[in-house]
């Protein structure tokens, strides 16, 4: 793990506190070489792709164990220095989601909502903007409630929050976000612990503002997608594998999930025979390897992807 240099402020250190409770929750890495059966999956991208109940319901169920597939809901797209906040889910009827939340829960099976994406109406400039969206998160979507702010999913409250950074600059304050979500010990419903994770390109080092974020030791899970095509530093032969090496060696404590696409038609869609003989011995040496991660929930309801890809995670 990348050190935070010293001294620690006393906030990071209550921060890093505030989350053991959750990380108990998870099998330590160190135990985990092998398979895992854990697929997580994008949901929100298609309206076509079915309810967040369906996703849910579509896998044996537990609890952080056994197959399932833990959607994260996509996305928070909007946020940041114009104080402005929106969320995307490709046009599905939000009054139902709350419902298929609690219903997820009920079944075993965590729900995150992921913020950022591949749009460019975010950022967190400033300590000040970090603190905003952490605000407006306790707020709309988890244990909080302020008068004039809406709650999209009304009373019911995700398990986690995802970071799917795309884009930003090194000014970005990612680490105070995510300091703030751990040092409040947000709860995603009862008994449950809020899950932080973030979802990254295949290339190490990652961007500075995802660093900045992940230096703070304090993210469970890292989703590293191998099938961007524009992310020429995995593109090479071999390429993903010493990428993969580089971060699970970086953050020993935290799971990672191999990210692959459900797409067929994608150039870098990789057939369940591969996954099996060229991917998983691979990824599944590693201590602390998770799982696997789809993209996303449409593009899996066609191809049916993730049900050869659960017999190999």
């Amino acid at each position: 793990m990348t050190p935070l240099a010293p001294p620690r402020p006393a906030a990071y250190l209550l921060a890093l506190l505030s989350v053991v409770a959750a990380a108990l929750s998870l099998a330590a890495p160190g135990m985990a070489a092998g398979k895992t059966g854990q697929v997580t999956v994008f949901w929100g991208r298609n309206k076509a792709e079915g309810s967040l109940r369906e996703a849910c319901d579509s896998g044996m169920h537990t609890n952080w164990g056994g197959y399932h597939q833990m959607p994260r809901m996509s996305f928070l797209d909007v946020f940041g220095a114009n104080g402005k906040y929106h969320l995307d889910l490709s046009g599905h009827d939000l009054s139902a989601v709350g419902a298929d939340i609690k219903h997820c829960q009920f079944k075993g099976v965590p729900v995150s909502l992921s913020i950022g994406g591949y749009g460019t109406g975010y950022s967190l400039p400033s300590n000040r903007s970090a603190l905003d969206l952490f605000d407006h998160l306790w707020n709309s979507y988890f244990g909080g409630s302020k008068p004039g702010v809406p709650r999209p999913f009304g009373d019911a409250w995700p398990d986690g929050v995802d970071l799917f950074l795309e884009h930003g600059t090194p000014a970005d304050r990612y680490d105070v976000l995510a300091i703030e979500l751990a040092k409040h010990n947000i709860r995603g419903g009862p008994g449950k612990p809020l899950h932080l994770t973030a979802t990254v390109r295949c290339g190490y080092p990652p961007a500075a503002h995802v660093g900045r974020a992940l230096a703070t030791g304090i993210f469970e899970r890292v989703h590293v997608r191998i099938y961007e095509e524009s992310d020429k530093a995995c593109n090479q032969y071999g390429a993903w594998e010493e990428a993969w090496d580089r971060w699970t060696a970086a953050y020993p404590a935290t799971r990672f999930f191999i990210g692959l696409t459900a797409d067929e038609k994608s150039y870098q869609w990789i057939h369940p025979k591969n996954v099996y003989y060229g991917i998983t011995p691979v990824v599944q040496k590693k201590d602390n390897y998770g799982g696997v991660m789809l993209w996303d929930r449409y593009f899996d309801k066609q191809s049916d992807y993730s049900s050869y890809i659960k017999y190999y995670a």
